[in-house]
């Protein structure tokens, strides 16, 4: 069986979605609202295991799923676009790419706004002071207006590790303390 298959259907289908949502809100000028809608999703799928169970298991019923994530919808004040789509993507049983949508809309938006979005792993939160030296930094070497999706792995001992595209940079004390590991097994 090639595993490759269903991701890549996923991935069709969660574009598919991704577009259409972002040409009915582009249509009704809701981009600003859409892109807050994408941000709370994507808050809420982070911190809330019930709702990432929600989305992802074949347990609940259509019916349960379409109504619990409306009503979910509902409660996080969501625009009415996003809130048919969820319905929809419920009752097609499709909302297991609810992810994959939301780093599709993500990218739209970016694109649509001439932004590219920098994907920053630390071991430490940084500070404020921190992000605007690397914004300002990143779009000197990117060219655009840079957009931050942070994260913190304290396993990182120390350092960075930069998503841009398709470039990735490590600094990172676990990488360079890997990099050292391997030339010491060549030279022994």
């Amino acid at each position: 069986m090639d595993v490759s298959e269903p991701a890549s259907i996923s991935s069709g289908v969660a574009q598919r979605y991704a577009t259409a949502i972002f040409e009915l809100a582009k249509e009704s000028k809701s981009l600003k609202s859409l892109e807050s809608d994408v941000n709370a999703l994507d808050g809420a799928l982070t911190e809330s295991a019930d709702l990432r169970s929600l989305v992802t298991s074949p347990v609940y019923s259509r019916d349960q799923v379409a109504n619990a994530i409306t009503a979910v919808a509902k409660k996080m004040k969501l625009s009415q676009t996003v809130t048919g789509a969820l319905g929809l993507m419920a009752n097609k049983r499709r909302l297991f790419t609810l992810p994959q949508v939301l780093a599709s809309l993500r990218a739209l938006i970016a694109a649509e706004k001439g932004e590219i979005t920098a994907e920053v792993t630390s071991a430490k939160p940084l500070s404020t002071a921190q992000q605007a030296d690397l914004v300002k930094t990143l779009k000197a070497r990117v060219g655009k207006d840079i957009n931050l999706k942070l994260a913190v792995d304290e396993t990182l001992i120390g350092g960075l590790v930069i998503k841009v595209g398709s470039q990735m940079i490590d600094s990172s004390i676990r990488a360079k303390l890997a990099a050292l590991k391997n030339s010491m097994k060549e030279v022994g």
